[in-house]
This record gives structure tokens, C-alpha cells and sequence, in this order.
């Protein structure tokens, strides 16, 4: 009984020292994701389920598999705050429905035009005021079920890291997938195309992107916002969710 409990507290020493010296890595986590979220989402509920995430990874992480502590915490805490959103399930149905209505909207005109469509266009062909288009490319950009990090995260990404290894169909669900997604990101307009990278790769906040491209905070939700849509017409790996949402 000694011994157990001596093993505890030695775990609960190891916890507390991770946390100590990575608590920046879960704020910079959580505010990265709360750029584009709504304000009903609290900052301190991604840290605390970022948290969590930490705490797991710490217990689990096994430097015989190759990724640095840092970078497997980080997948770690950031699952955690996703499937904390996902719980919350913040997102209105009808965000889900429209969404995926402009997304075809959007693929329809595309096809028939052979060029990128615009936000008047795509506004047109559903019917509805630009303003109101408008917000709902913000809908997209903040709705979590809609995001490429959502997706890839859905991909496996996190159970690759944690199991050591993808398994055969893993790397052909998520080859295919990188080829669909690289391909169709080549081909959005140059502005989207930068939103993506600087937000997916440089890991910038909406209002820093906004600095860099001299527009509004909101302006770059509503490129991101477009951006994702255009990519949900294009890409076929988008379909599987859009049918099960059709059924929740």
C-alpha cells in the first residue's frame, strides 16, 4: 500500500512539473483557437480542457516514437479542446444547413463558370442579401465542425502520434486526403490562399493576419469563412460529414 501510494504522489509531482513548464503552450493553444470562435466560447474552458490534454500526454508520451514532448503535448491539448467545443455543440443547426448550401452553391457556379466564384455570386444564386452571405462566411469561419484543423484532426492524426504509427488504411485515407486538400487549396484566389497559410502554417490570430493584409479582423473571418466553403464544394472528403449532420 506503501509503494502505490508513493507511485501516486510521484505521478502527481510529474503532473504538476508538466503543467508548471508547458502552461504557456496550453494559453497560446487555446487563445490561437479562441481567435475565431464566438464570444459565448470561454478562453478559460479551452485552458482548462487544454489542460487535460497536457496532463494526458504526459502520462502516455513515449520518446522511443520519435516526436519531440512539445509537439505530441500539442496535438494532445489541442484534441482536448476540440472535443470540448464539440461538446458544447455551440453551432446552430441552421449554421450547419446554410453552409452547406452555399458550399454546393459555390460548386455549382464554379463548375458552369470554370473560375473561382465571388461572394456577390455565390449571394445571388442562394437568394440572399450580401450582408447576410457576409456573416455567414464568419459562421464558417468560426463554426469548429467546419475547420481544416477539425478535419485533419479527424484524419487520425492524433491516434498516429499516440499509437506509434499509422495503419495502412490511416495513410491511405489521409494521402488521399492531403492530395485533395493540397490541390484544391492551389487552385483557391491568391488573398484565401494567404489567409490559409498564414493561419494553418504561421499560426497567426485573425487580427494579426488582418495587420498583415490591411484589412479588418472581420474582413479575414470572411475570407477564411469563404475559403472553407469554397474548399467544402470542391472537396469530396467533406461529404461523409455532411451526411451525418444531416442526420443529427
Amino acid at each position: 500500500m506503501k509503494g502505490a501510494a508513493q507511485y501516486k504522489e510521484v505521478q502527481r509531482a510529474a503532473a504538476t512539473e508538466c503543467i508548471a513548464q508547458h502552461s504557456d503552450l496550453v494559453r497560446r493553444i487555446a487563445h490561437h483557437l479562441a481567435a475565431r470562435l464566438p464570444a459565448s466560447v470561454e478562453i478559460d474552458d479551452l485552458i482548462q480542457a487544454g489542460m487535460m490534454g497536457l496532463i494526458e500526454a504526459s502520462r502516455s508520451y513515449d520518446a522511443d516514437q520519435g516526436a519531440s514532448f512539445e509537439t505530441y503535448a500539442s496535438i494532445r491539448i489541442r484534441g482536448s479542446m476540440i472535443d470540448e467545443i464539440r461538446r458544447g455543440d455551440w453551432v446552430p443547426r441552421s449554421v450547419h444547413r446554410r453552409a452547406r448550401d452555399a458550399a454546393s452553391a459555390i460548386r455549382k457556379l464554379e463548375q458552369s463558370t470554370g473560375r473561382a466564384a465571388s461572394a456577390t455570386e455565390v449571394a445571388a444564386a442562394m437568394e440572399m442579401p450580401l450582408n447576410e452571405y457576409l456573416r455567414l462566411m464568419e459562421d464558417a469561419a468560426r463554426g469548429q465542425v467546419l475547420s481544416l484543423e477539425s478535419r485533419i484532426e479527424d484524419q487520425g492524426e492524433l491516434d498516429t502520434v499516440a499509437q506509434g504509427g499509422p495503419t495502412p488504411q490511416q495513410v491511405l485515407e489521409r494521402g488521399e486526403f492531403g492530395r485533395e486538400l493540397g490541390a484544391a487549396i492551389g487552385l483557391l484566389p491568391e488573398r484565401e490562399q494567404l489567409v490559409l497559410s498564414l493561419y494553418y502554417e504561421q499560426e497567426l490570430n485573425l487580427k494579426e493576419i488582418g495587420a498583415v493584409l490591411g484589412v479588418s479582423e472581420s474582413r479575414v473571418c470572411q475570407i477564411h469563412g469563404q475559403a472553407v466553403l469554397r474548399l467544402r464544394g470542391r472537396l469530396k472528403i467533406f461529404e461523409a460529414a455532411d451526411a451525418g449532420l444531416e442526420n443529427t
